[in-house]
């Protein structure tokens, strides 16, 4: 199905088109009024910055779900369409590219633009490539639209061919305007540990306006859950609220295969329904397969993508454990969380912990210069593991399934 089905007024779309993520990120999906509001208050700040010779920076902050991509990628259609048209307009002729950290999103960005008259594929590119490829031509970009800038370097890092020190810096400096969405909850590793201070004191020096998105558009479910969620990932157990089961499935499990066969049964009525994990489990990137073992429930996990449809859109994935790396950005409308063993039950708080020694994925924890102490480096990889948590149990649309590896973890879990 073309892209172009999805900007008809009225036209009733069927669930494989809704399951479609260019449908989810398309330029053509109506925004709700916060949505609209900010994407006019950007385009006012891009048009106000143009013709000046000082580099400027809008930031939007916002968590899981809350709509930033959507946002991005109307403004950027916008912007092209405006510098590849023959009219009377500021933006015309203008350079500007769309910045993707992620593999998986940058395939579905890629091939939406393939369908547009004024977006091309080569508008999408990684922030590495685009350092290097500056650094080597010396071109100043108009725009910079970065999506997931919490995923940006803040470190060297030649396993990316990276060997400035700061991504973000390094993008400002080859573009006049750079619009950034960022989500302290959504940072995954050391080597892009951000918070909102580091981020602060890199904008300052810049003309700089931000916007705060509020509202949850992925999950259709009651807030109440969406703050029982937060909590856990922020270490707190509390007793689990009444909620409209009618609006969202949330349901958690002592038996990983039951939930197992219920995402089976949910995907083969509404598709796009998955189950993945957390770090604990067999991980190395040397092509094999690594299962995943609980009980009766085995299956293959963190398995690398190389075809250029998503991981989450692919059929054969129903029996396939996803990852933070497979799956963040991504809507779901039925996930199923495994929480590996890392996550533990602390009974001396009657709250949930992260045991490192069982984190088993290397790339997490790289060295720093500067995190060195070890109190606070303990807590910033926690929350880590917390963050990848986070984004993983805020996947589904439709529904949330649990289960817990640690036995003492779930027992918990089903007394709540």
């Amino acid at each position: 199905m073309k892209l172009g089905h999805f900007k008809k007024e009225g036209l009733q779309l069927t669930p494989k088109q809704l399951n479609d993520a260019r449908y989810k990120l398309s330029p053509f999906k109506k925004l709700s009024p916060e949505q609209l509001n900010l994407k006019n208050k950007i385009m006012t700040f891009i048009n106000a910055h143009l013709g000046q010779s000082k580099h400027a920076v809008f930031t939007i902050y916002g968590e899981s779900g809350t709509g930033k991509s959507v946002v991005l990628s109307q403004i950027f259609n916008d912007l092209q369409t405006a510098a590849r048209s023959e009219a009377d307009d500021p933006l015309n002729g203008t350079k500007n590219v769309f910045l993707v950290n992620h593999p998986e999103i940058l395939k579905v960005y890629q091939e939406i633009a393939g369908e547009q008259p004024h977006l091309f594929k080569k508008d999408f590119d990684r922030p590495t490539s685009f350092i290097n490829r500056r650094n080597k031509d010396h071109l100043t970009y108009d725009i910079a639209i970065i999506d997931e800038a919490h995923l940006l370097l803040s470190r060297p890092d030649r396993y990316n061919n990276f060997d400035q020190q700061n991504q973000l810096v390094e993008i400002i400096k080859h573009s006049k305007i750079v619009v950034l969405v960022f989500d302290e909850n959504q940072v995954l590793k050391t080597k892009s540990y951000w918070d909102r201070a580091r981020l602060s004191q890199i904008v300052q020096p810049y003309s700089h306006e931000e916007y705060v998105l509020h509202d949850q558009f992925r999950m259709q479910v009651d807030p109440k859950l969406v703050t029982w969620i937060d909590e856990f990932t922020h270490g707190n157990l509390t007793p689990v609220p009444q909620h409209r089961d009618d609006h969202f499935d949330f349901r958690i499990f002592d038996d990983a295969e039951a939930m197992h066969q219920l995402i089976i049964k949910q995907n083969q009525k509404v598709g796009l329904s998955r189950i993945v994990s957390t770090t604990g489990y067999p991980s190395k990137l040397d092509g094999g397969k690594h299962y995943i073992v609980e009980g009766n429930f085995k299956l293959p996990w963190d398995q690398y993508n190389y075809s250029r449809q998503s991981w989450a859109e692919k059929p054969e994935t129903i029996n396939e454990v996803g990852s933070i790396y497979t799956v963040q950005g991504f809507d779901l409308n039925y996930v199923g969380v495994i929480l590996g063993p890392p996550i533990e039950y602390d009974p001396e708080t009657d709250g949930v912990t992260i045991n490192l020694a069982k984190v088993t994925d290397s790339e997490i924890f790289k060295k720093r210069a500067d995190l060195t102490d070890p109190k606070k480096l303990t807590k910033i990889k926690k929350q880590l593991i917390m963050n990848t948590l986070n984004v993983l149990l805020k996947r589904g649309v439709r529904g949330l399934y649990i289960y817990a590896s640690q036995s003492a973890l779930r027992k918990r879990l089903s007394q709540l």
